[in-house]
């Protein structure tokens, strides 16, 4: 069988963070890589992430652990209050974010700037484009943009999430793909009023919760509304229609909810979304692939999106490059390697929807009372874990459920 041995030119779909996680290994295999972003230019914005497990030993493979250390989080303080803003508890937030060793929190904007900076010398960046129309050849990939001329690439990547543009076009309607878990996120960025210093407030509602916290060189603060909620009709490009729903759900809430509407309306980076996961038979189809939340969403609830990503990026450039061209070995090995990874990370999603969020004002009443119970005896931080241990350990297992090839071999010397 032939096999083709020239670089091969792929272009990416997506500059959050599995494209250019993606990038920065394709381009130490010798290939020539794209990337296309629908957004004019990377945002700061966003939420917090997680790095976690094998994800953080490659992303020390990759050299950026001292930029990510640099922008980390510093959240020390996590309280739990009721609706009258009285303290229900306080604990330290890698506790309830089960964070262990080496595992660190980071904004997703600045992540996404370092992975930037990582990579630009070497790859080609277009921002504020998107692709219209995919055309696949024996040998090569047809792709049409929205601003620029028509390009053919060897490759295409879909890393463009959960609403994956590449998804659509290549794979068909995205409902075949997406699996709502009965909840949806709103997540914005607001004034620091209620003077929070690396701190988090929690306000648990049944079905709901409130979250507002204030990371490290930030003067400004994050909120997050979380509630449950059957599938609902809106328009996704309807950021207002999508603020109603918000309101709507969190009205009469009680805490500070009234103030953090009012703000919502003023946020320069309002986010609403369902909490879904993407599942896929498979990954690829003839030269397109999927990577991260486009091919895998474990949903934001597994706090695993992130290093899925990375370490997904680390597994698909190694394999196009052992494979020297033959990309449906390539694809297919990636596949089999990433099933069993995805599969661990989406049951920890779906799991902590169960564990962390009451469902009726008598367990919100429960958690609360066992929360205060445990901080308040001897030995309560060992109590506290204990109280988590066995989501705990789901989370263990989804952040070290692979142990991936080393393909360094496989490097260009002149990289």
């Amino acid at each position: 069988m032939h096999v083709e041995t020239r670089p091969k030119h792929v272009l990416i779909s997506g500059a959050s963070i599995a494209g250019p996680a993606l990038a920065y290994w394709l381009n130490k295999y010798g290939f020539k890589v794209t990337i296309i972003e629908r957004q004019p230019a990377l945002s700061r914005g966003g939420y917090r992430i997680d790095l976690r497990g094998v994800a953080v030993t490659i992303a020390e493979q990759m050299g950026i652990m001292p930029q990510i250390r640099q922008q980390q989080t510093f959240v020390r303080s996590a309280t739990l209050v009721n609706k009258k803003g009285k303290e229900i508890a306080t604990f330290h937030p890698d506790t309830w974010g089960m964070r262990m060793d080496k595992d660190l929190e980071i904004m997703r904007g600045d992540l996404a700037h370092i992975l930037y900076e990582a990579t630009r010398g070497e790859v080609s960046y277009i921002f504020n484009d998107s692709i219209t129309s995919v055309l696949q050849h024996e040998d090569s990939v047809t792709v049409t943009f929205q601003r620029s001329a028509p390009r053919t690439f060897d490759l295409l990547v879909g890393a463009d999430g959960l609403r994956s543009n590449v998804r659509k076009l290549v794979f068909g309607n995205e409902s075949s793909y997406l699996r709502h878990l009965g909840f949806y996120i709103s997540i914005f960025s607001l004034e620091n009023y209620l003077q929070l210093d690396h701190g988090e407030m929690g306000y648990p509602l049944p079905g709901k919760l409130i979250n507002v916290f204030n990371a490290s060189r930030q003067q400004e603060a994050k909120a997050a509304f979380l509630f449950a909620a059957p599938p609902l009709t809106y328009d996704h490009r309807h950021p207002e229609q999508q603020m109603d729903i918000v309101t709507d759900y969190f009205r009469d809430a009680g805490w500070e909810a009234p103030r953090l509407l009012a703000a919502m309306r003023q946020a320069p980076d309002f986010y609403f979304d369902a909490i879904s996961q993407v599942h896929m038979e498979q990954l690829w189809k003839d030269r397109v692939v999927l990577l991260g939340d486009a091919g895998y969403c474990p949903s934001p609830a597994s706090g695993q999106g992130t290093s899925l990503a990375i370490i997904g990026a680390y597994v698909l450039a190694g394999e196009l490059a052992k494979a020297q061209g033959d990309h449906t070995a390539a694809y297919s090995s990636y596949h089999r390697q990433m099933q069993p990874l995805i599969r661990l990370n989406q049951e920890l999603g779906q799991t902590a929807l169960k564990k962390m969020i009451a469902r009726t004002k008598r367990e919100v009443w429960i958690q609360a009372f066992f929360i205060r119970i445990m901080l308040r005896l001897p030995g309560r931080n060992w109590l506290f874990t204990r109280f988590l241990s066995k989501l705990q350990q789901q989370v263990n297992k989804a952040a070290n459920g692979i142990t991936p090839e080393d393909y360094r071999a496989y490097e260009q010397a002149d990289r």
